[in-house]
């Protein structure tokens, strides 16, 4: 019996991995996060496979179900929107199963921050304008950031920023970032990326929280922060430059 950690994407049910897929038509259990996973998907689970919307359990609870089902002997797809590297909260469980010496393998997915950027149609490293990328969030209700991981600090960095759970917070954000990015900035919002109800914002950081504000945009989106996002004037990559040595040893 094993329980596999699958990222069924950013929204689009075709967007979850063939390995994912297949892991899932093969599970006899599958419990999966409510309104983040495609309904569409649970249409790949097999007949009579159990379903568990987790939405509303707490860790014990969803605990309980895997350790039933691993007393059954029966594999378990554990189904997380986008991929579960990035905020996906497995960390704790994968925790709980070691301590209970349970098999257990992650199966990577499409996350939000390349959802999005595939809908803007953007590159987020351009050359001679932005190599990094920042994946983060900011501190408010939930678990509190760690020191040095604030807004202010890492805005320093001059980086391109993709915020998830953020939007609600959006005037906070473009007030943390205004010191080190300036109101000219490009930033957009992307909210339920690649799903039929997908929504775009683009603007700059002197815009952006108004839009959000204007639609009414809490939760399901990313904001991202960046010069790479408007990005026109760069060098070519070097990757194709037929300068480079293109000997293979």
């Amino acid at each position: 019996m094993t329980v596999y950690f699958i990222g069924a994407g950013p929204g689009a049910a075709d967007l979850i991995t063939v390995r994912g897929a297949r892991v899932l038509a093969a599970s006899p259990v599958c419990l999966y996060a409510g309104s983040l996973v495609p309904p569409e998907l649970l249409a790949e689970c097999p007949e009579g496979a159990r379903l568990v919307d987790t939405s509303r359990l707490d860790l014990d609870q969803i605990l309980a179900e895997i350790t039933a089902a691993h007393a059954a002997g029966l594999d378990v797809a554990r189904l997380h929107s986008g991929d579960p590297s990035i905020f996906s909260a497995v960390a704790e469980q994968m925790r709980r199963l070691d301590a209970a010496g349970i098999p257990y393998e992650v199966v990577p997915g499409v996350p939000a921050f390349a959802a999005a950027a595939a809908s803007l149609k953007r590159e987020l490293t351009v050359p001679t304008v932005g190599q990094t990328v920042i994946l983060t969030r900011i501190a408010q209700q939930a678990t509190p950031m760690p020191e040095g991981e604030d807004l202010a600090t890492l805005g320093r960095s001059g980086a391109l920023l993709v915020l998830h759970l953020a939007t609600r917070y959006v005037e906070r954000v473009v007030a943390e970032l205004l010191p080190h990015y300036g109101a000219d900035c490009p930033a957009a919002v992307v909210a339920m990326a690649s799903r039929p109800d997908e929504l775009i914002l683009r603007g700059t950081l002197a815009d952006i929280a108004e839009q959000v504000t204007r639609h009414g945009l809490v939760r399901t989106a990313v904001i991202v922060v960046g010069r790479t996002l408007a990005a026109e004037e760069f060098r070519d990559s070097h990757l194709y430059s037929p300068e480079r040595d293109r000997h293979v040893c």
